[in-house]
C-alpha cells in the first residue's frame, strides 16, 4: 500500500499473498458452461453458510443487487428501500433503467429503517384503480454504508422481513458488508438473513478479495438470477481464479474483521475529543467512521490529511468517511489522528 495511510474505503485491498498463492493455484473450467469447480465450491460454500439453497457468483455488488431486483420484480412495479441506500444513492439508477422500477424511499435513523415506516410506504396497484404502482420488494441495507456502517437489530430484520412477506413482497438484503455486520453483533450470517428471500454478498470490501459479489437465495431464485447476469453481460469463463480468492477470504479474513471494527472506534473516540470535529459515536459500529467538519470544509480537510499522507473521501461539504480495512494497521491510525489533529 505504499508509505500512504488508504481509508477511503475498504475496496482498496489488494490481495495478500497467500490469496495470489490460490488464485495461481485455482482450479479453473468455464464457469458459463457450468463447469468451474472452484467457483462451484465457493457458491456452494456461501449457500451452506447462509443456509439458503443456492448462490451466485457475479463481477460486482451492484450487480448482485441489480440481478437480484430484476429477479423479484416485473416493469412498473415499486421497490421500496431506505433513503440513503447503496441501491438508490450509489448505483446508477439501475431499478429504473434495467428492471423499470420506481422506489419508495424510507426515511431511517442512521440509515436503519423502522418495521412501521416500510410498512407506510409499500404501495398496491390493487384497489388503487390503477393509480399506484405495485410494490413487490423490500430491499435492506445491512451494515449501512451511508449509516456510517450501523447494523440493523435482529428483531428489526425479522419484522421488517414479516411485513414484506404479509404485503406480498420479497425481501433482499444488500449484505455488502454482511460479515461486519455478524462479527459487530455476534450473531450467526445465517440468522441475520433467515428470513430473506436473497440477499447479495461483497467478497472485496472487508473480506479483501480483489473482486467479485455473491448471490444467495432458493434455488429456484437462483436459476432466474442466473438468466438476468448472462442478460446483464456478468457472465465469467474461467472465474475460478478470483473465486479462489474468495474462498480464501472467508477462510481466513471474518474472524480478524474484528480488528477493522477496534481501530475505527479509536480513530473515531480520539477525532470526537478534537473540539474541530465531531463523530456520532453511536453510529460507529462497524469499520466506518463518519466525521463532521466545520461547515463547507470537508474539501480542505481532505487536502489537509492528504498532505500528511493519509486518504479519505468526502461525504458532503461538511462530512468525511474514514474506513478501516486489512491494510491499516495500529500505527497507521495513530498517524490518521495525529493527521486530524493537525488541522487548524
Amino acid at each position: 500500500m505504499g508509505d500512504r495511510v488508504d481509508l477511503r474505503s475498504d475496496t482498496v485491498t489488494q490481495p495478500i499473498p497467500a490469496m495470489r498463492d490460490a488464485m495461481q493455484n485455482a482450479v479453473v473450467g468455464d464457469d458459463v458452461l457450468g463447469d468451474d469447480q472452484t467457483v462451484i465450491e465457493l457458491q456452494n460454500r456461501l449457500a451452506a453458510m447462509l443456509g439458503k439453497e443456492a448462490a451466485l457468483f457475479v463481477p460486482s455488488g451492484t450487480m448482485s443487487n441489480a440481478i437480484a431486483i430484476r429477479a423479484h420484480t416485473n416493469p412498473g412495479d415499486e421497490i421500496v428501500t431506505e433513503s440513503t441506500s447503496h441501491i438508490y444513492v450509489y448505483e446508477g439508477g439501475g431499478y429504473a433503467a434495467l428492471s423499470g422500477c420506481s422506489v419508495a424511499l424510507v426515511p431511517g435513523k442512521l440509515g436503519i429503517m423502522t418495521p412501521e415506516d416500510v410498512a407506510k410506504a409499500i404501495r398496491k396497484g390493487d384497489g388503487s384503480l390503477g393509480h399506484f404502482p405495485n410494490g413487490s420488494l423490500v430491499c435492506v441495507e445491512n451494515t449501512s454504508n451511508r449509516g456510517g456502517g450501523t447494523c440493523y437489530p435482529q428483531e428489526t430484520l425479522d419484522a421488517i422481513a414479516k411485513i414484506a412477506h404479509d404485503n406480498d413482497c420479497a425481501a433482499h438484503m444488500d449484505g455488502a458488508r454482511l460479515f461486519n455486520a455478524a462479527i459487530a453483533t455476534g450473531t450467526a450470517p445465517a440468522r441475520i438473513v433467515r428470513d430473506y428471500d436473497s440477499v447479495s454478498i461483497c467478497l472485496s470490501k472487508g473480506l479483501g478479495a480483489p473482486v467479485g459479489s455473491v448471490l444467495v437465495g432458493s434455488s429456484e431464485f437462483i436459476a432466474l438470477a442466473h438468466r438476468w447476469r448472462k442478460m446483464f453481460g456478468g457472465g465469467m469463463r474461467q472465474a475460478g481464479v478470483i473465486a479462489a480468492c474468495g474462498l480464501y477470504a472467508i477462510d481466513n479474513h471474518i474472524e480478524r474483521l474484528s480488528e477493522d471494527h477496534e481501530r475505527a472506534h479509536r480513530l473515531a473516540i480520539a477525532v470526537n475529543s478534537d473540539s474541530h470535529f465531531e463523530v456520532d459515536l453511536d453510529s460507529v459500529q462497524s469499520n466506518m467512521v463518519f466525521v463532521r467538519t466545520p461547515e463547507g470544509t470537508a474539501d480542505k480537510v481532505v487536502e489537509h490529511l492528504a498532505s500528511q499522507g493519509v486518504d479519505i473521501l468526502t461525504i458532503n461539504d461538511s462530512v468525511v468517511r474514514a474506513v478501516t480495512h486489512l491494510h491499516i494497521t495500529d500505527e497507521d491510525i495513530e498517524r490518521t489522528i495525529s493527521a486530524f489533529s493537525s488541522m487548524q
